[in-house]
């Protein structure tokens, strides 16, 4: 059986490594200088630095910092990548890259571009990339284009891009939640009316209770853990809900934790193990269990009593036998449930990477409704959003979908005609596929690395007449899912800008960062600038004034007067960081018609057979980059793996290491086996490697991908 290369996550090992990787860069003082900038985290949506400094959370707690701020910041400070190795690698060489080799190459300092039928990347001027952008742009008509933003900008440019596509006549606009959270927006919106947490990190220091559904904390958002530890040593309790056994999640070392840093925390008090795909059997369990808070459902929310007729024809045995779940577990965990006075439920991708992902987020809305646990301090609805800025990136417009006052502030302002609506991040794939895009803009991430079917992805991608990637460095995308002709650009990294930017965290929170030096010489600028010049290109300046627009205090009033919740961000230098309103919900009254929350009624899905495949991310990556080959909290020294339960395994004559033919409706791969503590009938492989294997199906409600449930066969090779 695979064993963790350590007894408890975080801990020396942690602090060992983050401490090479800033001497690795060679500038010590550097690192540390940068990480305590007042810049927000490059990595998750936690909440760290702005103006109170780097390693400063929203609730001013000092220090904070954890391996994924350095490895992010470290990986920005690598040396530029020579001119001489694109002459020397062409597109076959750079397509047999590994994520973590393309990570390890360095930052991009000039524009190059991959022309069609070419072999190799050229090196080309800012004015030839952005005319040969500028003159696609202008070619086509705008409903064959999209548009496609990360959570790594910031709030100015992502709010400049999406007005410059819709005043280019665009509907097409994504961001990259439409591929991990947009189950939860779909869900809070139906539950309490705004598609955010309703909770703040204060309330984490209040809370009696959390539980921790389809997420893996320790290893992509370290710094929630504190949170866990400091939460049970109030007497609090924390249930998890995981497949997977994850180390980090029953034992962790806080590093700046003396006592934990000692002896080690224990995190969980409960740790189930559904089988994948079990979830919402296992949350209508737990609602048939638990203590209903009559009054505040009574007094607070709409729909109980159809959601209780459905329970009333359910059997709490046959619900545990589909979750996967003991029925006794099930049965501690209401009572745990039950006996807490204020609740927090988080959870991530492993309730969203499902066909029925927005119903897993209903049904765990239900519970903490049944209970009381949403509008009021200490409790709420909580996910746990991956990207820095992912939040602001969609609450600047960067959707194909727009509410009405903002759309109808942003005609006002502009002088505009807002489409109602456009292609989600998928249906833009398939239109790309049967050759309906002649131009796809990309601002930062992975789209092809993001998408289920790799070898689909690809198709698609390269079926595209001209793609532009603004990027700091690159990845595999950038060569898997080229257009025909492509345009990289390099750009300023957050903590480089020349200009102050603002970020919105997971709770709402806005807070300014103030930009700094490059890292690297070259020929590098800032994404608002190069927004604005591909537009003055694209549209020219009779109508839009696009200097004016490069100017980030400019598009902060321009944000102030069009986008809800927003007014105070024009005045964010002078009067400070703020949070977001009408979105924190601390009193039962919520953002829907009638303020009440609501009950949705959730239909158990069907039980497959066979073996279910989870796409996973290991603690030495990031999203889609890899940092690290090794897993150490799962003990893989190689990510071509398919990790498997002993039961499952001893069944199909594996043992350690043996090789492994993994085979799905759209592909197969040769693995090795690691024998882990997973649920029967689980499998779990390393993303985006394994996305080979995902097929193309979608939850109705959120088109987001099942990553985490794809039917599989295992066979030994």
């Amino acid at each position: 059986m695979a064993q963790p290369r350590v007894k408890a996550a975080g801990g020396l090992p942690a602090i060992a490594y983050v401490m090479r990787k800033a001497w690795g860069t060679g500038e010590f003082s550097d690192t540390l200088k940068r990480l305590k900038s007042k810049n927000t985290c490059k990595t998750c949506a936690l909440g760290m630095g702005g103006q109170k400094g780097g390693m400063v959370n929203e609730a001013g707690h000092f220090p904070e910092v954890c391996k994924k701020s350095v490895q992010a910041q470290t990986a920005d400070m690598q040396p530029a990548i020579p001119e001489d190795y694109f002459r020397t690698h062409d597109l076959s060489a750079l397509r047999a890259l590994t994520s973590a080799q393309a990570e390890n190459l360095g930052r991009l300092a000039f524009p190059i571009a991959l022309r069609p039928g070419a072999s190799h990347f050229e090196r080309i001027s800012w004015d030839e990339g952005l005319d040969l952008a500028g003159e696609a742009l202008r070619a086509t008509a705008p409903d064959r284009t999209f548009w496609y933003a990360s959570g790594r900008s910031g709030n100015e440019s992502a709010f400049l891009m999406q007005l410059i596509a819709r005043a280019y006549g665009s509907p097409n606009i994504h961001n990259c939640s439409f591929y991990c959270h947009n189950a939860s927006t779909v869900a809070l919106t139906d539950i309490y009316g705004s598609g955010t947490a309703s909770t703040t990190l204060d309330d984490l220091s209040t809370a009696d209770l959390v539980i921790v559904a389809g997420a893996n904390p320790a290893s992509n958002h370290p710094r929630l853990v504190t949170q866990l530890i400091k939460l049970r040593r109030r007497g609090g309790k924390v249930i998890v809900v995981n497949p997977m056994s994850e180390l980090g999640l029953r034992r962790f070392r806080l590093p700046s934790d003396a006592r934990s840093l000692a002896a080690g925390s224990q995190v969980s008090d409960l740790y189930l193990q559904p089988r994948i795909g079990g979830d919402v059997a296992l949350f209508t369990a737990l609602l048939a269990l638990v203590d209903w808070d009559r009054a505040y459902v009574d007094a607070h929310t709409v729909g109980a009593q159809a959601v209780r007729e459905r329970l009333a024809s359910q059997d709490v045995a046959e619900l545990a036998e589909a979750s996967g779940v003991p029925l006794a577990q099930i049965r501690e965990a209401a009572a745990l449930i039950s006996q807490a006075r204020r609740g927090i439920f988080m959870w991530s991708m492993g309730l969203t990477h499902h066909e029925h992902g927005t119903d897993n987020v209903r049904a765990l809305g239900n519970l903490a409704l049944a209970r009381g646990f949403l509008g009021r301090p200490g409790a709420g609805l909580m996910p746990i959003r991956g990207h820095s800025n992912v939040q602001g990136v969609g609450s600047m417009g960067v959707s194909p979908t727009l509410k009405a006052a903002f759309a109808a502030e942003l005609e006002d302002r502009y002088g505009i005609t807002v489409a109602p609506s456009g292609q989600d991040t998928f249906a833009s794939m398939q239109a790309a596929l049967v050759g309906e895009v002649d131009v796809a803009v990309l601002v930062g991430g992975n789209l092809w690395g993001s998408n289920p079917d790799s070898a689909w992805a690809s198709r698609a991608l390269q079926t595209i007449g001209t793609t532009v990637s603004l990027t700091t460095k690159l990845n595999p995308g950038h060569f898997h899912g080229n257009g025909r002709t492509m345009l990289i650009l390099p750009v300023l990294a957050r903590d480089e800008e020349h200009q102050a930017t603002t970020q919105e965290s997971m709770f709402n929170y806005v807070r300014l960062s103030d930009g700094g030096q490059p890292c690297i010489e070259g020929e590098l600028r800032s994404e608002t600038d190069v927004l604005a010049s591909l537009a003055d290109g694209a549209l020219g300046s009779d109508r839009f004034d696009w200097n004016a627009l490069r100017s980030h205090a400019g598009l902060r009033e321009a944000i102030a007067a069009v986008v809800p919740g927003y007014a105070p961000i024009d005045r964010i230098e002078s009067e400070g960081e703020f949070q977001v309103q009408g979105r924190t919900f601390h009193e039962p009254r919520f953002a829907t018609d009638d303020g009440r929350a609501r009950f949705q009624v959730v239909d158990i899905p069907a039980t497959p057979d066979g073996f279910q495949l989870m796409t996973i991310r290991s603690e030495g990556q990031f999203n889609t980059v890899v940092y690290d080959e090794e897993d150490l909290y799962r003990g893989n020294a190689r990510r071509d793996v398919v990790m498997l339960n002993s039961v499952d395994a001893a069944l199909l004559g594996l043992r350690e290491g043996d090789e492994v033919e993994v085979t799905s409706a759209v592909g197969t791969m040769r693995v090795h086996a690691a024998i882990v503590d997973i649920a029967r009938h689980a499998v779990a492989m390393y993303y985006p490697e394994a996305n080979a294997l995902v097929d193309a199906r979608l939850d109705p409600d959120s088109k987001t991908p099942a990553f985490k449930s794809v039917p599989v066969e295992l066979r030994k090779v």
